[in-house]
Protein backbone atom coordinates (compact mmCIF):
# COMPACT_ATOMS: atom_id res chain seq x y z
CA UNK A 1 0.00 0.00 0.00
CA UNK A 2 1.19 3.54 -0.81
CA UNK A 3 1.83 6.00 2.00
CA UNK A 4 -0.77 8.16 0.26
CA UNK A 5 -2.10 8.59 -3.28
CA UNK A 6 -0.98 12.00 -4.55
CA UNK A 7 -3.62 11.92 -7.30
CA UNK A 8 -6.45 11.71 -4.76
CA UNK A 9 -5.35 14.78 -2.79
CA UNK A 10 -6.99 18.03 -3.89
CA UNK A 11 -3.81 20.10 -3.78
CA UNK A 12 -5.65 23.29 -4.77
CA UNK A 13 -8.12 22.98 -1.90
CA UNK A 14 -6.32 21.23 0.96
CA UNK A 15 -7.70 21.82 4.45
CA UNK A 16 -4.36 22.95 5.93
CA UNK A 17 -1.74 24.68 3.78
CA UNK A 18 1.74 25.38 5.16
CA UNK A 19 0.67 28.69 6.68
CA UNK A 20 -2.35 27.15 8.40
CA UNK A 21 -0.17 24.34 9.74
CA UNK A 22 2.31 26.82 11.16
CA UNK A 23 -0.45 28.86 12.80
CA UNK A 24 -1.79 25.68 14.41
CA UNK A 25 1.45 23.92 15.36
CA UNK A 26 3.80 26.70 16.45
CA UNK A 27 1.68 27.90 19.41
CA UNK A 28 1.17 24.30 20.57
CA UNK A 29 4.90 23.59 20.41
CA UNK A 30 5.71 26.85 22.20
CA UNK A 31 3.13 26.01 24.88
CA UNK A 32 4.58 22.52 25.39
CA UNK A 33 8.10 23.94 25.47
CA UNK A 34 7.22 26.54 28.07
CA UNK A 35 5.34 23.96 30.16
CA UNK A 36 8.41 21.73 30.23
CA UNK A 37 10.78 24.64 30.80
CA UNK A 38 8.68 25.91 33.68
CA UNK A 39 8.49 22.37 35.04
CA UNK A 40 12.29 22.26 34.98
CA UNK A 41 12.50 25.64 36.74
CA UNK A 42 9.93 24.39 39.26
CA UNK A 43 12.04 21.30 39.97
CA UNK A 44 15.21 23.38 40.27
CA UNK A 45 13.54 25.74 42.76
CA UNK A 46 12.29 22.87 44.91
CA UNK A 47 15.65 21.11 44.72
CA UNK A 48 17.31 24.05 46.49
CA UNK A 49 15.32 23.13 49.60
CA UNK A 50 16.98 19.70 49.77
CA UNK A 51 16.92 16.14 48.44
CA UNK A 52 13.96 15.22 50.68
CA UNK A 53 11.83 18.00 49.17
CA UNK A 54 12.57 17.18 45.53
CA UNK A 55 12.13 13.48 46.27
CA UNK A 56 8.69 14.13 47.78
CA UNK A 57 7.60 16.28 44.84
CA UNK A 58 8.98 13.77 42.32
CA UNK A 59 7.20 10.80 43.92
CA UNK A 60 3.83 12.55 44.17
CA UNK A 61 4.13 14.00 40.68
CA UNK A 62 4.64 10.49 39.32
CA UNK A 63 1.12 9.74 40.60
CA UNK A 64 -0.24 13.15 39.62
CA UNK A 65 1.01 12.56 36.10
CA UNK A 66 -1.10 9.40 35.97
CA UNK A 67 -4.21 11.45 36.70
CA UNK A 68 -3.11 14.29 34.41
CA UNK A 69 -2.65 11.88 31.50
CA UNK A 70 -6.14 10.46 31.99
CA UNK A 71 -7.54 14.00 31.89
CA UNK A 72 -5.39 14.76 28.83
CA UNK A 73 -6.85 11.69 27.11
CA UNK A 74 -10.35 13.00 27.79
CA UNK A 75 -9.31 16.33 26.32
CA UNK A 76 -7.85 14.53 23.30
CA UNK A 77 -11.14 12.71 22.88
CA UNK A 78 -12.91 16.07 22.91
CA UNK A 79 -10.54 17.42 20.26
CA UNK A 80 -10.99 14.36 18.04
CA UNK A 81 -14.78 14.22 18.09
CA UNK A 82 -15.17 17.99 17.71
CA UNK A 83 -12.61 18.05 14.87
CA UNK A 84 -14.49 15.34 13.02
CA UNK A 85 -17.81 17.16 13.45
CA UNK A 86 -16.21 20.39 12.24
CA UNK A 87 -14.75 18.60 9.21
CA UNK A 88 -18.22 17.25 8.51
CA UNK A 89 -19.62 20.81 8.61
CA UNK A 90 -21.93 20.20 11.59
CA UNK A 91 -21.43 23.19 13.93
CA UNK A 92 -24.46 22.41 16.11
CA UNK A 93 -23.28 18.85 16.79
CA UNK A 94 -19.80 20.22 17.56
CA UNK A 95 -21.12 22.55 20.27
CA UNK A 96 -23.45 19.89 21.63
CA UNK A 97 -20.55 17.44 21.94
CA UNK A 98 -18.40 20.09 23.62
CA UNK A 99 -21.06 20.68 26.29
CA UNK A 100 -21.28 16.97 27.05
CA UNK A 101 -17.50 16.70 27.31
CA UNK A 102 -17.47 19.53 29.85
CA UNK A 103 -20.17 17.83 31.93
CA UNK A 104 -18.50 14.42 31.80
CA UNK A 105 -15.04 15.68 32.73
CA UNK A 106 -16.43 17.77 35.58
CA UNK A 107 -18.14 14.75 37.15
CA UNK A 108 -15.16 12.42 36.68
CA UNK A 109 -12.53 14.88 37.93
CA UNK A 110 -14.57 15.72 41.03
CA UNK A 111 -14.96 12.03 41.77
CA UNK A 112 -11.22 11.41 41.41
CA UNK A 113 -10.43 14.35 43.66
CA UNK A 114 -12.75 13.16 46.44
CA UNK A 115 -11.45 9.57 46.24
CA UNK A 116 -7.83 10.72 46.48
CA UNK A 117 -8.56 13.06 49.39
CA UNK A 118 -10.30 10.27 51.28
CA UNK A 119 -7.47 7.75 50.97
CA UNK A 120 -4.39 9.85 50.37
CA UNK A 121 -2.07 8.50 53.08
CA UNK A 122 -2.99 4.86 52.54
CA UNK A 123 -2.67 5.32 48.78
CA UNK A 124 0.79 6.86 48.97
CA UNK A 125 2.10 4.20 51.34
CA UNK A 126 0.78 1.38 49.14
CA UNK A 127 2.29 2.90 45.99
CA UNK A 128 5.68 4.01 47.29
CA UNK A 129 6.21 1.59 50.15
CA UNK A 130 8.51 2.44 53.03
CA UNK A 131 10.24 5.68 52.04
CA UNK A 132 12.09 7.88 54.50
CA UNK A 133 9.85 9.64 57.04
CA UNK A 134 10.93 13.13 55.95
CA UNK A 135 10.11 12.30 52.33
CA UNK A 136 6.71 10.81 53.19
CA UNK A 137 5.81 13.85 55.28
CA UNK A 138 6.49 16.07 52.28
CA UNK A 139 4.55 13.70 50.03
CA UNK A 140 1.42 13.95 52.18
CA UNK A 141 1.46 17.76 52.21
CA UNK A 142 2.18 18.11 48.49
CA UNK A 143 -0.44 15.51 47.56
CA UNK A 144 -3.18 17.10 49.68
CA UNK A 145 -2.91 20.48 47.95
CA UNK A 146 -2.32 19.28 44.38
CA UNK A 147 -5.28 16.87 44.52
CA UNK A 148 -7.60 19.85 45.04
CA UNK A 149 -6.37 21.23 41.70
CA UNK A 150 -7.48 18.15 39.70
CA UNK A 151 -10.88 19.49 38.52
CA UNK A 152 -9.37 22.84 37.51
CA UNK A 153 -6.59 21.11 35.57
CA UNK A 154 -9.01 18.71 33.87
CA UNK A 155 -11.37 21.47 32.77
CA UNK A 156 -8.55 23.66 31.49
CA UNK A 157 -7.25 20.73 29.43
CA UNK A 158 -10.68 20.23 27.89
CA UNK A 159 -11.22 23.93 27.25
CA UNK A 160 -7.80 24.25 25.59
CA UNK A 161 -8.54 21.17 23.44
CA UNK A 162 -11.80 22.74 22.25
CA UNK A 163 -9.99 25.89 21.15
CA UNK A 164 -7.37 23.82 19.32
CA UNK A 165 -10.03 21.69 17.62
CA UNK A 166 -11.41 24.92 16.20
CA UNK A 167 -7.96 25.84 14.88
CA UNK A 168 -7.16 28.42 17.57
CA UNK A 169 -4.05 27.20 19.38
CA UNK A 170 -2.69 30.68 20.15
CA UNK A 171 -5.16 31.49 22.92
CA UNK A 172 -4.51 28.35 25.03
CA UNK A 173 -0.79 29.05 24.59
CA UNK A 174 -1.17 32.58 25.97
CA UNK A 175 -3.18 31.34 28.96
CA UNK A 176 -0.63 28.60 29.61
CA UNK A 177 2.27 31.07 29.47
CA UNK A 178 0.64 33.38 32.03
CA UNK A 179 -0.26 30.39 34.21
CA UNK A 180 3.33 29.12 34.18
CA UNK A 181 4.67 32.55 35.08
CA UNK A 182 2.20 32.67 37.99
CA UNK A 183 3.37 29.23 39.09
CA UNK A 184 7.06 30.18 39.09
CA UNK A 185 6.38 33.51 40.78
CA UNK A 186 4.28 31.73 43.38
CA UNK A 187 7.11 29.27 44.00
CA UNK A 188 9.55 32.13 44.51
CA UNK A 189 7.27 33.83 47.05
CA UNK A 190 6.01 30.77 48.90
CA UNK A 191 9.32 28.86 48.99
CA UNK A 192 11.94 31.59 49.39
CA UNK A 193 9.98 34.34 51.17
CA UNK A 194 7.61 32.35 53.38
CA UNK A 195 9.75 29.20 53.58
CA UNK A 196 6.84 26.83 52.90
CA UNK A 197 8.94 24.28 50.95
CA UNK A 198 6.78 21.62 49.21
CA UNK A 199 3.58 23.20 50.51
CA UNK A 200 4.54 26.44 48.76
CA UNK A 201 5.24 24.62 45.48
CA UNK A 202 1.87 22.87 45.68
CA UNK A 203 -0.02 26.07 46.50
CA UNK A 204 1.56 27.87 43.54
CA UNK A 205 0.45 24.99 41.29
CA UNK A 206 -3.12 25.16 42.62
CA UNK A 207 -3.41 28.91 42.08
CA UNK A 208 -2.06 28.74 38.52
CA UNK A 209 -4.50 25.95 37.59
CA UNK A 210 -7.50 27.79 39.01
CA UNK A 211 -6.50 30.84 36.99
CA UNK A 212 -6.16 28.84 33.77
CA UNK A 213 -9.54 27.16 34.10
CA UNK A 214 -11.41 30.38 34.91
CA UNK A 215 -9.92 32.28 31.96
CA UNK A 216 -10.41 29.51 29.38
CA UNK A 217 -14.06 28.92 30.29
CA UNK A 218 -14.87 32.60 30.47
CA UNK A 219 -13.64 32.95 26.89
CA UNK A 220 -15.40 29.79 25.64
CA UNK A 221 -18.67 31.65 26.23
CA UNK A 222 -17.89 34.30 23.60
CA UNK A 223 -19.93 33.79 20.40
CA UNK A 224 -17.07 34.58 18.03
CA UNK A 225 -15.36 31.26 18.82
CA UNK A 226 -15.60 28.31 16.41
CA UNK A 227 -16.74 26.18 19.37
CA UNK A 228 -18.96 27.92 21.90
CA UNK A 229 -20.02 26.58 25.31
CA UNK A 230 -22.52 28.66 27.31
CA UNK A 231 -24.99 28.24 30.16
CA UNK A 232 -22.78 25.81 32.01
CA UNK A 233 -25.28 25.24 34.82
CA UNK A 234 -27.97 24.24 32.30
CA UNK A 235 -25.99 21.42 30.73
CA UNK A 236 -27.85 18.13 31.08
CA UNK A 237 -26.55 14.67 30.19
CA UNK A 238 -27.19 13.39 26.66
CA UNK A 239 -26.29 9.75 27.19
CA UNK A 240 -26.11 8.61 23.52
CA UNK A 241 -23.68 11.44 22.79
CA UNK A 242 -21.76 10.83 26.02
CA UNK A 243 -21.30 7.17 25.09
CA UNK A 244 -20.01 8.21 21.67
CA UNK A 245 -17.55 10.57 23.32
CA UNK A 246 -16.52 7.94 25.85
CA UNK A 247 -15.90 5.46 23.00
CA UNK A 248 -12.92 7.68 22.22
CA UNK A 249 -12.15 8.94 25.72
CA UNK A 250 -12.18 5.61 27.57
CA UNK A 251 -9.64 3.74 25.39
CA UNK A 252 -7.44 6.83 25.22
CA UNK A 253 -7.79 7.25 29.00
CA UNK A 254 -6.92 3.60 29.60
CA UNK A 255 -3.92 3.89 27.28
CA UNK A 256 -2.59 7.02 28.95
CA UNK A 257 -3.52 5.70 32.38
CA UNK A 258 -1.69 2.42 31.83
CA UNK A 259 1.25 4.36 30.44
CA UNK A 260 1.50 6.46 33.58
CA UNK A 261 0.63 3.56 35.89
CA UNK A 262 3.56 1.69 34.40
CA UNK A 263 5.78 4.71 35.08
CA UNK A 264 4.40 4.73 38.61
CA UNK A 265 5.37 1.08 39.07
CA UNK A 266 8.84 1.95 37.84
CA UNK A 267 8.99 4.98 40.15
CA UNK A 268 8.12 2.68 43.04
CA UNK A 269 11.21 0.64 42.15
CA UNK A 270 13.37 3.78 41.86
CA UNK A 271 12.15 4.97 45.27
CA UNK A 272 14.03 2.05 46.88
CA UNK A 273 17.37 3.28 45.48
CA UNK A 274 17.75 6.26 47.83
CA UNK A 275 17.39 10.02 47.51
CA UNK A 276 20.37 10.44 45.13
CA UNK A 277 18.88 8.08 42.55
CA UNK A 278 15.40 9.59 43.01
CA UNK A 279 16.76 13.10 42.47
CA UNK A 280 18.72 12.01 39.38
CA UNK A 281 15.68 10.29 37.92
CA UNK A 282 13.48 13.31 38.67
CA UNK A 283 15.75 15.69 36.78
CA UNK A 284 16.20 13.22 33.91
CA UNK A 285 12.43 12.95 33.56
CA UNK A 286 12.22 16.73 33.27
CA UNK A 287 14.97 16.88 30.65
CA UNK A 288 13.49 13.99 28.65
CA UNK A 289 10.13 15.72 28.72
CA UNK A 290 11.83 18.90 27.48
CA UNK A 291 13.47 17.23 24.48
CA UNK A 292 10.15 15.66 23.51
CA UNK A 293 7.97 18.77 23.52
CA UNK A 294 8.38 19.43 19.79
CA UNK A 295 7.12 15.95 18.93
CA UNK A 296 4.28 16.11 21.44
CA UNK A 297 3.23 19.51 20.10
CA UNK A 298 3.19 18.22 16.53
CA UNK A 299 1.20 15.17 17.64
CA UNK A 300 -1.44 17.27 19.39
CA UNK A 301 -1.82 19.43 16.29
CA UNK A 302 -1.96 16.31 14.11
CA UNK A 303 -5.13 15.19 15.91
CA UNK A 304 -6.96 18.35 14.84
CA UNK A 305 -5.68 18.07 11.26
CA UNK A 306 -6.45 14.38 10.77
CA UNK A 307 -9.78 14.66 12.62
CA UNK A 308 -11.00 17.36 10.26
CA UNK A 309 -9.76 15.43 7.22
CA UNK A 310 -11.60 12.29 8.32
CA UNK A 311 -14.77 14.26 9.09
CA UNK A 312 -14.62 15.78 5.60
CA UNK A 313 -14.07 12.36 3.99
CA UNK A 314 -10.53 13.20 2.81
CA UNK A 315 -8.69 10.00 3.68
CA UNK A 316 -5.73 10.43 1.36
CA UNK A 317 -5.21 13.92 2.72
CA UNK A 318 -5.23 12.50 6.26
CA UNK A 319 -2.48 10.04 5.28
CA UNK A 320 -0.50 12.85 3.65
CA UNK A 321 -0.54 14.92 6.83
CA UNK A 322 0.50 11.97 9.00
CA UNK A 323 3.54 11.37 6.78
CA UNK A 324 4.43 15.05 6.55
CA UNK A 325 4.07 15.88 10.23
CA UNK A 326 5.85 12.71 11.35
CA UNK A 327 8.86 13.84 9.30
CA UNK A 328 8.70 17.32 10.82
CA UNK A 329 8.47 15.81 14.32
CA UNK A 330 11.51 13.60 13.69
CA UNK A 331 13.67 16.57 12.67
CA UNK A 332 12.49 18.54 15.69
CA UNK A 333 13.19 15.68 18.09
CA UNK A 334 16.74 15.27 16.76
CA UNK A 335 17.54 18.95 17.28
CA UNK A 336 15.81 19.02 20.68
CA UNK A 337 17.79 16.04 21.97
CA UNK A 338 21.10 17.64 21.00
CA UNK A 339 20.17 20.96 22.62
CA UNK A 340 19.04 19.31 25.86
CA UNK A 341 22.24 17.26 26.00
CA UNK A 342 24.24 20.48 25.71
CA UNK A 343 22.45 22.13 28.63
CA UNK A 344 22.26 19.12 30.96
CA UNK A 345 25.43 19.81 32.95
CA UNK A 346 24.71 23.55 33.39
CA UNK A 347 21.15 22.73 34.50
CA UNK A 348 22.23 20.18 37.10
CA UNK A 349 24.82 22.68 38.38
CA UNK A 350 22.27 25.51 38.61
CA UNK A 351 19.89 23.15 40.40
CA UNK A 352 22.52 22.50 43.04
CA UNK A 353 22.31 18.74 42.58
CA UNK A 354 24.72 16.51 44.44
CA UNK A 355 27.66 15.31 42.32
CA UNK A 356 26.49 11.70 42.27
CA UNK A 357 22.96 12.61 41.20
CA UNK A 358 24.24 14.99 38.51
CA UNK A 359 26.56 12.29 37.07
CA UNK A 360 23.71 9.77 36.96
CA UNK A 361 21.48 12.31 35.26
CA UNK A 362 24.02 13.13 32.55
CA UNK A 363 24.66 9.45 31.80
CA UNK A 364 20.94 8.83 31.30
CA UNK A 365 20.50 11.91 29.09
CA UNK A 366 23.37 10.73 26.83
CA UNK A 367 21.58 7.40 26.31
CA UNK A 368 18.27 9.16 25.61
CA UNK A 369 19.95 11.43 23.03
CA UNK A 370 21.21 8.38 21.12
CA UNK A 371 17.99 6.34 21.12
CA UNK A 372 15.13 8.82 21.11
CA UNK A 373 15.56 10.22 17.57
CA UNK A 374 15.60 6.65 16.23
CA UNK A 375 12.47 5.27 17.90
CA UNK A 376 10.30 7.87 19.64
CA UNK A 377 8.61 9.54 16.63
CA UNK A 378 7.28 6.30 15.18
CA UNK A 379 6.03 5.13 18.54
CA UNK A 380 4.08 8.28 19.43
CA UNK A 381 3.44 10.78 16.62
CA UNK A 382 1.93 8.25 14.20
CA UNK A 383 -0.42 7.01 16.91
CA UNK A 384 -1.80 10.54 17.38
CA UNK A 385 -2.97 10.41 13.77
CA UNK A 386 -4.43 6.91 14.11
CA UNK A 387 -6.40 7.91 17.19
CA UNK A 388 -7.74 11.02 15.41
CA UNK A 389 -9.31 8.66 12.85
CA UNK A 390 -11.00 6.76 15.69
CA UNK A 391 -8.54 3.85 15.78
CA UNK A 392 -8.25 4.06 19.55
CA UNK A 393 -8.72 0.46 20.63
CA UNK A 394 -5.74 -0.81 18.66
CA UNK A 395 -3.54 1.96 20.04
CA UNK A 396 -4.73 1.20 23.57
CA UNK A 397 -4.01 -2.53 23.30
CA UNK A 398 -0.56 -2.10 21.73
CA UNK A 399 0.55 0.62 24.13
CA UNK A 400 -0.62 -1.31 27.19
CA UNK A 401 1.11 -4.53 26.16
CA UNK A 402 4.41 -2.89 25.21
CA UNK A 403 4.37 -0.80 28.38
CA UNK A 404 4.07 -3.77 30.72
CA UNK A 405 6.07 -6.32 28.74
CA UNK A 406 8.95 -4.06 27.74
CA UNK A 407 9.17 -1.02 29.96
CA UNK A 408 7.96 -2.26 33.35
CA UNK A 409 8.99 -5.93 33.27
CA UNK A 410 12.44 -5.27 31.83
CA UNK A 411 13.13 -2.43 34.28
CA UNK A 412 12.13 -4.47 37.32
CA UNK A 413 14.12 -7.47 36.07
CA UNK A 414 17.28 -5.41 35.57
CA UNK A 415 16.95 -3.79 39.01
CA UNK A 416 15.98 -6.84 41.05
CA UNK A 417 18.14 -9.45 39.31
CA UNK A 418 21.14 -7.51 37.98
CA UNK A 419 21.13 -4.64 40.50
CA UNK A 420 20.96 -1.93 37.85
CA UNK A 421 20.50 1.67 38.94
CA UNK A 422 18.02 4.14 37.41
CA UNK A 423 19.45 3.47 33.93
CA UNK A 424 17.25 0.35 33.96
CA UNK A 425 14.23 2.65 33.62
CA UNK A 426 15.52 3.96 30.31
CA UNK A 427 16.62 0.61 28.92
CA UNK A 428 13.05 -0.61 29.41
CA UNK A 429 11.71 2.59 27.87
CA UNK A 430 13.96 2.24 24.81
CA UNK A 431 12.65 -1.28 24.24
CA UNK A 432 9.07 -0.01 24.55
CA UNK A 433 9.63 2.82 22.05
CA UNK A 434 11.25 0.49 19.51
CA UNK A 435 8.61 -2.25 19.56
CA UNK A 436 5.76 0.25 19.53
CA UNK A 437 7.30 2.16 16.59
CA UNK A 438 7.50 -1.01 14.48
CA UNK A 439 3.87 -1.89 15.20
CA UNK A 440 2.43 1.57 14.54
CA UNK A 441 4.37 2.00 11.29
CA UNK A 442 2.96 -1.35 10.14
CA UNK A 443 -0.55 -0.31 11.20
CA UNK A 444 -0.35 2.91 9.22
CA UNK A 445 1.15 1.18 6.18
CA UNK A 446 -1.58 -1.51 6.19
CA UNK A 447 -4.39 1.09 6.06
CA UNK A 448 -6.46 -0.84 8.63
CA UNK A 449 -6.77 2.30 10.77
CA UNK A 450 -9.04 3.74 8.05
CA UNK A 451 -11.83 1.20 8.54
CA UNK A 452 -15.22 2.95 8.49
CA UNK A 453 -16.18 1.37 11.83
CA UNK A 454 -13.55 3.55 13.50
CA UNK A 455 -15.13 6.83 12.38
CA UNK A 456 -17.03 8.81 14.97
CA UNK A 457 -19.14 10.76 12.47
CA UNK A 458 -20.30 9.69 9.05
CA UNK A 459 -19.53 11.95 6.11
CA UNK A 460 -22.37 13.79 4.52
Amino acid sequence: MKLYDKKKVDWDNILFDNRALCLLLVPIIVEQLLNSFMGMVDTMMVSTVGSEAISAVSLVDSFNNLVIQVFSAMAAGAAIICSQYLGNGDARATNRAARQVVLTVTVISMGVMLACLAGRERMLRVIFGEVEDAVMKGCLVYFLITVISYPFLALFSVGAALFRAGGNSRFPMKVSVISNVLNVAGNAVFIYVFGWSVAGAALATLISRVFSMVVIFYCLRKPRQVIVVTDYLRIRPDMPLIWKIMAIGIPSGIENGMFQFGKLAIQSTVSTMGTVAIAAQAMTNILESLNGVFGVGVGIGLMTVVGQCIGAGRREEAKYYIVKLTGIAWAGILVSCLVVLAITKPVTWLAGMEAGAAAMCFEMVVAITIVKPLAWTGSFVISYGLRAAGDVRFSMIVSTITMWCCRVALCIYLVRVWNFGPMAVWIGMFADWTVRAVIFVWRFWSGRWLLADNFIVQNR
